[in-house]
């Protein structure tokens, strides 16, 4: 059982001290009875709960794609530079939606957000592979001999890189497939062999591409069929 108030909350765009004035407006109604009291507790799977008539569909947690655009921080918040969460739909703004994962302020493209701390673990747990892919231009022509070095794992000062997919389009654009995602990874690995990269955008997400009909800076919920093509 839950309280009204934060049930309503957490599924509109009403704020709690919102909530408060329908109900003393009487527009709120549990299985049909006007109610007016904010402490009263229901049954977020049984009851049936309306705003002005129109029916609550509860949803205990969201999945979000977003097409993250350049100077975004993958947080929930910053002191300097806006954060990512500033772009999810008005009407998941009350949820504590946080991404899943992070891309670095200037990378562009595919995120996932989520008030689910589960389902962001499985997400990026090393255990489940979830590959990465990544869209990179880079300031240098690149050798064919770059794909053994990325499949075989290159050694960083820190860590050795796992193996990697490097697929090249023509001279300065490839594609990088990853099964982890370190720090400025794919920055680093390009910068072993005295290449810059210029920009980077990450395109798939497990079998989830980036949807060609949302654009930069756009955020929508995750249909069925995309939430689990993400562990197929």
């Amino acid at each position: 059982m839950d309280r009204l108030d934060k049930v309503i909350s957490s599924q509109t765009e009403y704020s709690r001290g919102d909530v408060k004035k329908l109900l003393k407006l009487g527009v709120i109604t549990v299985n049909g009875e006007i109610v007016n009291k904010p402490n009263i507790y229901v049954d977020v799977n049984n009851d049936i709960i309306c705003v002005d008539d129109i029916k609550i569909d509860y949803k205990k947690y969201v999945y979000l794609v977003l097409n993250k655009p350049k100077g975004y921080i993958s947080a929930t918040n910053d002191g300097n530079y806006p954060v990512v969460v500033e772009l999810v739909p008005y009407e998941f703004q009350n949820r504590n939606i946080f991404p899943c994962g992070r891309l670095d302020k200037d990378t562009t493209g595919l995120m996932i957000l989520s008030d689910d701390g589960d389902f962001s673990h499985n997400l990026l747990s090393p255990k489940k592979h979830v590959s990465k892919k990544y869209l990179v231009e880079v300031d240098k022509d690149l050798d064919d001999s770059l794909i053994d070095s990325f499949k075989e794992g290159i050694q960083l000062k820190d860590f050795t890189c796992k193996s990697s997919l490097l697929e090249i389009i023509d001279k300065r654009h490839c594609y990088v497939t990853l099964t982890e995602g370190k720090y400025h990874q794919i920055k680093r690995m390009f910068k072993y062999f005295g290449i810059e990269v210029i920009n980077l955008k990450r395109i798939s997400m497990g079998k989830l591409e980036l949807p060609k009909d949302l654009k930069e800076g756009e955020c929508r919920e995750l249909t069925i069929d995309e939430y689990n093509s993400l562990f197929e």
